[in-house]
């Protein structure tokens, strides 16, 4: 795959670029699940308070992700990466401070959400498409996937340890030192040998290009699908500790889980990335989406064992975040490259009111029953529609290099 970004001078630097400062943001996004059992202990807020800060910080991802693209596309991608950064440490090392309900909403829903937003997919993979040439797009979007994926894994060992070991204060300090640790790559994206390939595409503006958008069949199933990830993603990101914990096994099982999540999702990433270039984006998604539910039913009738939690987290791995080259790849099928940043900033949108759904309803859940039974079914009846509504995406098929 790295041989396909060797194309042109500064393909690959603009590629591994995208990917590191993808990797640092999510890593420290991915990780706030390990602190909902620590900062309920301080704190005594409950844990369905502390979930709802968390079901914020999702849906404000999401919101930040058409608004971040909307400024990139307008007046480029450095001072947008800049800022988001600067914010999302600002909210991390503010999160100790806050002892109300309130003040987490506004330091992690609002403050960190935005940041990382702000500095994640839309404006990485805008940025990163509109320097790269169009055979180097598919396979750039999967090492650009794979590097936030590699964050989770490196950051959630290693936010447990420092949570166990520090305590959680100290840790979410650190969190925000290592966020601002992404600033110098933004040069190295912004100001790559590669520069901004221009594709033959009209342009007639970006309102224009959002009301085509939201007119098209196509790509309201394509957010109808994603609303699903994001469902799935939120819930496990942000209960898998808890779920760890109900099973009366130690936190570790969690930490390493998340990690095993994120380095499986590495190999994902990459294969989705291939994937494009050789398949119909839209049946790679149903693959995904149905391959969920499958493992959420395997999960639920196994033992609740560390291995069982482990193989659960490598096989959900997989397909973790590997949506998101093949929807990416949907939206530059079906509008351009020219507002990928917004339009695909949009779908992310739906993708994370899915994500408020699905942390916000598993602390619901868990105080209203005392497990996450229905958090599951629900989860599991979600991915098989999703699997089913992405097959009537209009698609053109892919064109063999052999038969043309």
């Amino acid at each position: 795959m790295l041989r396909a970004l060797s194309i042109q001078p500064g393909v690959l630097a603009t590629t591994l670029a995208a990917a590191g400062i993808l990797a640092i943001t999510m890593g420290a996004r991915q990780s706030m699940g390990l602190f909902v059992g620590p900062i309920n202990t301080s704190t005594e807020l409950g844990i369905t308070t502390i979930s709802l800060a968390l079901a914020i910080a999702q849906f404000v991802w999401g919101a930040a992700q058409p608004v971040a693209g909307g400024l990139a596309d307008r007046f480029g991608p450095r001072p947008v990466l800049i800022g988001g950064l600067v914010i999302a440490a600002l909210g991390s090392a503010l999160t100790p401070f806050m002892t109300s309900g309130l003040g987490l909403a506004f330091a992690i829903g609002l403050l960190t959400a935005i940041g990382s937003g702000a500095s994640s997919f839309s404006v990485l993979m805008g940025a990163a498409a509109q320097r790269l040439p169009l055979e180097a797009r598919g396979a750039a979007s999967g090492v650009i996937n794979a590097g936030g994926s590699f964050g989770q894994f490196v950051f959630a060992p290693i936010v447990q340890r420092l949570i166990q070991t520090f305590g959680w204060m100290s840790a979410m300090w650190a969190l925000a030192l290592m966020t601002l640790a992404a600033l110098p790559l933004i040069g190295r994206l912004t100001n790559s040998a590669a520069a901004v390939v221009r594709h033959a595409e009209a342009d007639h503006g970006i309102g224009h290009a959002i009301g085509s958008a939201l007119q098209d069949r196509s790509y309201l199933l394509l957010h109808a699908g994603f609303f699903t990830c994001g469902f799935h993603i939120a819930f496990l990101v942000t209960h898998l500790p808890g779920e760890v914990d109900l099973c009366g096994l130690p936190p570790s099982v969690a930490s390493w889980s998340l990690g095993i999540i994120g380095l499986a999702n590495i190999f994902g990433s990459l294969y989705a990335g291939s994937c494009v270039a050789k398949y119909r984006s839209k049946h790679v998604l149903a693959a995904m989406y149905g391959s969920r539910a499958l493992l959420i039913a395997a999960y639920l009738m196994a033992p609740r064992t560390e291995l069982t939690f482990y193989l659960f987290a490598a096989g959900l791995g997989f397909t973790w975040l590997a949506t998101v080259p093949p929807t990416a790849a949907l939206v530059g099928k079906l509008f351009g490259v020219r507002y990928l940043a917004t339009l695909f900033g949009l779908t992310l949108l739906t993708h994370q009111i899915g994500g408020f759904f699905g942390a916000y309803l598993g602390g619901l859940a868990i105080s209203a029953f005392g497990d996450f039974g229905w958090m599951w079914y629900a989860d599991m009846a979600l991915a098989a529609l999703a699997a089913l509504i992405n097959l009537p995406i209009r698609e053109a098929p892919i064109i063999r290099p052999a038969a043309a």
